[in-house]
């Protein structure tokens, strides 16, 4: 089929690439003529494993083209809207003028049957507003149809999603409109992914009400590592002890410096946003409390250094190892990390962050602060090591080989995924959010 994916963002240039790879011919149209330069010759702007690969295959095969022309897709007869809906800068709502911008240039060129697909993630009723609004303009007037067909990408794992997804939603509004998507996903249905055709506001609804969810469970647990902490329990055997109930499982229950991104903290703020315009504010207001504990949770983690620190935070030498919000990724935004080392920052301490792939976008957003790719080098005359992405990287450190390099053997695991015994064996002083003090006998 020809299909044009309009923004190529991480959503856009992950989802055309994909396409393409399918066997699809693809366009991708951006307002960004650097991205659009970039993209052309097989490159990602962004980290995401496996993509620059698709890429090339799809730009040598000339099956992948991209234009910053919206006349360029005019051809096409699916138009996947993939731009970005942020949050808005004067409140919690989603940010939509990128969406509308994208709608207002596609609908006139669209002069026949075509079928119009958001993946956007959007306030429910968006896309019955974006359907009317494209009908009045578009030349094909009520030709063309709108659907929704929501992402679920998990960034650092976006291709793989993209060609095995756990799921497919589309929300449409005609038998036609479902066909064609079917035809678009034909490979990855005939592998045996299940698919759910519903209506416009549930599809809409289904990736936002899966990012609350999972914000709910990261603040949840969160919630129960400060309560472990009061009540001198472990954090770390109560979510084993949890997580081997069937009905609550063992994903996404390991507490620490909470969650971040471009997705998470303003899905979250917008889903609630969007209840309060709905009239039922009230009982969403559980949203409000979920996004206190997430940002909490970087309050209490600076507490914890500065505590360590024995309260002289002027001039110690702190060590970050992480500026991405989460392991695989380039993303920095709302990075828990980065917002916990530029708050020290402040404070008065020295703060050299490392981290494999984010440091360059690092440095664009605190350039105050000291960076250094290589992590051991980093930990050089460090009084405090805080671990706070969880790349395996710093997993697999030598705990003993790094007391060479440090000032003071103390040591913050913001994820709770380093070996405990195997770094106190080692002579370190290891503490994190909820976990039992070393010095703090059992019973």
């Amino acid at each position: 089929m020809r299909i044009s994916v309009l923004g190529t963002g991480y959503l856009g240039a992950t989802h055309a690439a994909c396409l393409a790879a399918c066997g699809h011919q693809v366009v991708g149209i951006d307002s960004n003529p650097a991205r659009v330069e970039r993209l052309a010759t097989g490159r990602a702007p962004f980290q995401e494993p496996g993509l620059d690969r698709l890429l090339t295959q799809g730009v040598r095969s000339g099956k992948l083209l991209f234009s910053t022309d919206y006349a360029d897709a005019s051809q096409a007869e699916v138009h996947f809207v993939c731009v970005g809906t942020p949050q808005s800068e004067s409140s919690h709502a989603a940010d939509l003028s990128a969406l509308w911008s994208a709608l207002a240039q596609l609908a006139p060129l669209l002069d026949g049957p075509s079928l119009v697909v958001g993946k956007s993630t959007v306030p429910v009723g968006t896309a019955a507003a974006a359907r009317d609004y494209v009908r009045r303009i578009a030349p094909g007037g009520n030709a063309v149809e709108l659907a929704w067909n929501p992402e679920f990408l998990r960034e650092g794992h976006a291709v793989e999603d993209s060609l095995r997804p756990e799921r497919l939603v589309f929300g449409v509004e005609s038998n036609e409109a479902d066909l064609m998507l079917r035809e678009v996903y034909a490979p990855v249905i005939t592998a045996g992914v299940p698919c759910v055709r519903t209506d416009l506001a549930t599809a809409e609804l289904a990736k936002a009400a899966a990012n609350v969810m999972l914000a709910a469970r990261i603040s949840l647990v969160n919630l129960f590592a400060e309560v472990c902490e009061a009540a001198d329990a472990d954090v770390g055997d109560l979510t084993t002890i949890l997580g081997y109930d069937a009905r609550i499982g063992s994903r996404f229950l390991t507490p620490g410096v909470g969650y971040g991104g471009g997705c998470l903290p303003k899905d979250t703020r917008a889903f609630l946003a969007r209840a309060q315009e709905l009239g039922v504010g009230e009982p969403a207001a559980i949203l409000r409390e979920i996004d206190v504990i997430n940002l909490r949770q970087r309050a209490r983690t600076v507490e914890l250094a500065v505590s360590l620190l024995e309260g002289v935070v002027t001039g110690a030498n702190i060590t970050v190892l992480g500026a991405a919000f989460k392991a695989g990724s380039d993303d920095v935004r709302d990075s828990p990390a980065l917002d916990i080392a530029s708050r020290l920052h402040r404070l008065g301490a020295r703060v050299r962050v490392s981290d494999p792939a984010a440091l360059r976008n690092a440095r664009r957003a605190e350039p105050a602060l000291e960076y250094d790719e290589d992590s051991i080098s980093a930990c050089r005359d460090a009084e405090l090591v805080m671990v706070l992405t969880d790349w395996p990287d710093f997993q697999s450190i030598d705990p003993v080989a790094l007391l060479d390099v440090v000032a003071a053997p103390r040591a913050i695991d913001g994820r709770l995924f380093l070996d405990p015994d195997k770094w106190r064996a080692a002579g370190w002083e290891l503490h994190a959010l909820g976990r039992r003090s070393p010095n703090r006998p059992l019973g």
